[in-house]
């Protein structure tokens, strides 16, 4: 049962994370504020199902974290680097 009251408490704080990460998202004054936002989100999702996977003892949302970590930093090195040669650099 304590188990069950430590997931809630998880799922709180990563739905107040999300929010706080969705604001800054939508609202971000630069491009580069709302790609560290969005990499966050990224990183919260991924801790989320590995949560999960350890929640429910099956191994493919283990597998699906680790696709989507790999994606996320793909994707996070490639708007880098579109925002650095929008910037003339």
């Amino acid at each position: 049962m304590s188990d069950m009251i430590e997931l809630l408490i998880f799922a709180v704080a990563y739905a107040f994370l999300a929010a706080l990460n969705f604001y800054r998202l939508m609202k971000g004054p630069t491009p580069a504020d709302r790609m560290v936002a969005g990499d966050s989100m990224d990183v919260l999702v991924c801790c989320a199902m590995v949560l999960y996977s350890l929640y429910s003892g099956r191994g493919i949302y283990l597998d699906i974290a680790i696709i989507c970590a790999m994606l996320g930093i793909v994707d996070t090195m490639l708007v880098a680097r579109y925002l650095e040669k929008e910037r003339g650099a």
